[in-house]
């Protein structure tokens, strides 16, 4: 599982999580971004004031996938080797694969007016489980753009398992922690 920092978070920060699934059988790996930041401008500004960081980021975490799967580390088939947790959804979209597990949770420092985001996407997600958990008010997330990602994932053929929480904040729940486990007891019995 690759656990994706926040912006201006260090990789530790998301070792409690790794520990909350509880489970060893899973390699956790946790890459820093350079300055703790993927980009430097909110998800919601227009894709072209976060290059060229956005794409270094999306290569850096393309490249350790790349790196998991020649290394042999997935148990099972190749598809094991795409278990995201974190800050950075727009590499699970924009290189769609069937993967084992996505789980979403953007964040953002500022607010932004809210606009479509025009994105072409290819690929299938055949299937693919993915988990997004939000608050109804997350300062960082606006509720307008998690369903948008649902609805992409979607279109992609994942299978979407979309959780709101009421006026939970930008944290991350029990209720989110075991849908999650339970995804992932899934994926290790196949």
């Amino acid at each position: 599982m690759i656990l994706l920092h926040g912006r201006g978070a260090a990789p530790e920060s998301m070792l409690p999580l790794a520990q909350a699934f509880g489970r060893d059988d899973i390699l956790y790996l946790l890459p820093r971004a350079a300055g703790n930041t993927w980009y430097p401008n909110s998800f919601l500004a227009p894709i072209e004031a976060n290059e060229p960081w956005l794409s270094s980021a999306l290569s850096v975490v393309g490249a350790l996938v790349s790196r998991l799967r020649r290394r042999r580390l997935c148990r099972g088939t190749d598809r094991h080797c795409g278990i995201f947790a974190g800050r950075l959804p727009d590499l699970r979209i924009r290189r769609p694969q069937r993967e084992a597990l996505r789980l979403a949770r953007g964040a953002d420092r500022r607010r932004h007016r809210i606009r479509p985001t025009p994105r072409n996407y290819s690929g299938l997600l055949d299937g693919t489980p993915v988990f997004l958990g939000c608050s109804d008010i997350d300062f960082h997330v606006p509720l307008e753009r998690v369903h948008e990602t649902r609805d992409v994932f979607t279109a992609l053929g994942a299978k979407v398992d979309m959780r709101i929480y009421p006026r939970m904040g930008h944290t991350v729940n029990d209720d989110e922690v075991q849908a999650v486990t339970a995804m992932l007891g899934t994926i290790a019995a196949e």
